[in-house]
């Protein structure tokens, strides 16, 4: 299946700092898609050169298939980080003004518009001033503004901030529904927790060039140590502890290491043979942002001292 997005040995350099080196990656139909780094790794530089706002000095960009020019940012849905609406314009206003600018005709622009207020329960807004909300509910504004033209490719910098739990939810639920439809959606974000609930396929940036990159559920299990968990009631073997090596253990919880060639199936078995009785029995895979800090931490190391 053809990428919505495809990134072939991108770079981008500002002066004589090399923002983006040789980054590749596609994004695939209808995903979820993380674009992870720490600051300064290149992200911005990369969501600039997908918009179109600059260009890359080398490599090319595919929009469904197509290089990309000056026309497909109106296919393309961004969410910048920083609020980027008229603080003196009524919402209502706002957005007919920005849906205008995406070329969209007033009746179309105006029920779009219609339909995202009364989803969102916001219909009495159309005459505040922006300048009246609060960062939240501008982020709501933000958030409708962007996909109020149905653009196939979504790219949200950090889309929950200023959000309480509540409203966070609504924009995850309605993230996952414009997945669902089949737009494409680029979530860049610091916060690996976020990314954890969400992404189903990641890049990671560090120093501009591209570290790591696969679905989330094949990354962790490449980084996986063979640790596991038993939850149980009882008492442990007397043995247990010469027969495994023990992370952790209280009354009721066990942490073990295997060695790499191992399997925990027969630690299961051990102490089914021996009545202990299991409550859970689990492998502990590492956090996103366990990787996240052990690949940076590792890229920065690799990295020669005039860099």
């Amino acid at each position: 299946m053809e990428a919505v997005l495809k990134l072939e040995n991108v770079v981008k350099r500002y002066s004589n700092h090399l923002a983006v080196d040789q980054v590749s990656f596609d994004v695939p139909p209808a995903t979820l898609f993380g674009l992870l780094g720490p600051n300064g790794a290149g992200k911005t530089s990369l969501i600039r050169i997908v918009t179109a706002i600059t260009r890359a000095d080398a490599g090319h960009v595919y929009l469904n298939g197509k290089k990309l020019d000056g026309r497909h940012p109106q296919a393309i849905g961004y969410m910048p980080e920083e609020r980027g609406l008229y603080k003196r314009m009524k919402v209502g206003d706002h957005l007919i003004y920005l849906a205008r600018l995406r070329g969209l005709d007033k009746a179309f622009a105006r029920e779009q518009i219609d339909y995202w207020l009364e989803k969102f329960e916001i219909t009495d807004w159309w005459s505040k001033k922006v300048e009246e909300l609060s960062k939240g509910m501008q982020q709501k504004i933000q958030f409708i503004a962007t996909v109020m033209h149905k653009p196939k490719l979504l790219i949200l910098d950090e889309p929950f901030s200023g959000l309480d739990p509540i409203n966070t939810n609504l924009i995850k639920d309605e993230i996952h529904n414009l997945r669902n439809q089949g737009t494409s959606i680029i979530f860049s974000t610091h916060r690996m927790e976020q990314v954890e609930a969400i992404c189903e396929e990641i890049v990671l940036i560090n120093q501009g060039k591209n570290i790591l990159q696969g679905k989330v559920t094949d990354i962790k299990n490449t980084f996986k140590k063979n640790q596991f968990e038993v939850n149980f009631t009882g008492t442990l073997p007397s043995d247990f502890t010469q027969q495994y090596s023990v992370i952790s253990q209280s009354d009721s919880v066990v942490t073990i290491q295997l060695p790499q060639d191992a399997d925990g199936m027969d630690v299961l078995r051990y102490l089914v043979h021996h009545q202990v009785h299991i409550r859970s029995f689990k492998e502990i895979l590492p956090s996103l942002n366990d990787i996240f800090i052990r690949q940076v931490g590792e890229s920065n190391t690799a990295l020669p001292e005039s860099f």
